[in-house]
């Protein structure tokens, strides 16, 4: 009887040694929800260093924008990689999702694309532009067009909350059509539309080179505000892999990287 409970009584230390291995293996852990460009490539980039800092970073690729916050709050992954301020924000207004911002890492920036068009002055008269049905694109989309002076917006109109229905002016009567943001590259491919709204992540995924392709490329400059983060669980902004993450992202290492990979189609925040 003695021998029996002693074997029972060692089993179960044995158990609970492996668990609290198991445990602590999978503190080690990063699992981050990324786009395949440029997001997963940067994330790529960044695995080795951070095993230098003790974490493996395991990258599960989503093309669905809007699956990631809920898998992140779901905490089916510790982190995610894809979205810019404004869209984190809405999402979390919608949703009521309880994720945070941890940092923010690069800037994509957003073009204007066309198969007829060879330049702005060639734009014709109700020139259908397909753009993104997320609204916080939408702000984005008409501020680049506003800029280039096809359009102009009501007076008082914050950007950031700016919809098809703020613009006062019209000249050229360009119709907007709304579609999935991960579909405008596909009508892009099939030529049904005149001007395309692009975000840099989906045009290098299609192959298009935003500096070179682009007929009208937005500002890339250190205050535009829609910067690419790194959001995590509420609480979780604190814990060591998460601040890891972020550091190594933010490191000199990887914004050289990515200064030279992409080009300037990426571009890295202070």
């Amino acid at each position: 009887m003695k021998r029996l409970l002693l074997v029972l009584l060692f089993c179960i230390l044995i158990t609970g040694c492996g668990k609290e291995s198991e445990e602590s293996q999978d503190g080690e852990v990063i699992n981050v929800a990324a786009t395949a460009e440029p997001h997963a490539t940067i994330l790529e980039f960044a695995k080795p260093i951070l095993e230098e800092k003790g974490y493996t970073l395991n990258i599960e690729i989503m093309d669905n924008y809007y699956i990631f916050n809920r898998s992140l709050d779901n905490g089916d992954v510790d982190a995610n990689y894809f979205q810019h301020l404004p869209f984190f924000e809405n999402e979390v207004s919608e949703y009521g999702y309880d994720i945070v911002n941890a940092g923010g890492i690069h800037i994509e920036p957003f073009g204007i694309y066309s198969n007829k068009y060879a330049s702005i002055d060639d734009i014709k008269e109700g020139s259908r532009v397909i753009i993104s049905n997320s609204l916080a694109d939408h702000g984005r989309i008409l501020s680049i067009l506003e800029d280039a002076g096809l359009i102009k917006l009501a007076e008082g109109v914050d950007v950031l909350d700016a919809t098809v229905n703020d613009i006062s002016d019209n000249p050229l009567d360009l119709v907007f059509e709304e579609v999935n943001p991960e579909l405008v590259t596909t009508t892009y491919d099939a030529d049904d539309g005149d001007l395309f709204a692009i975000n840099g992540n989906y045009a290098i995924g299609a192959g298009l080179d935003p500096i070179n392709d682009s007929l009208i490329l937005e500002s890339g400059d250190e205050d535009n505000p829609y910067v690419n983060i790194i959001a995590c669980k509420s609480g979780d902004e604190d814990s060591d892999k998460i601040k890891a993450l972020v550091e190594v992202l933010r490191s000199d290492e990887v914004k050289d990287f990515i200064i030279e990979h992409f080009g300037g189609s990426v571009i890295p925040v202070e």
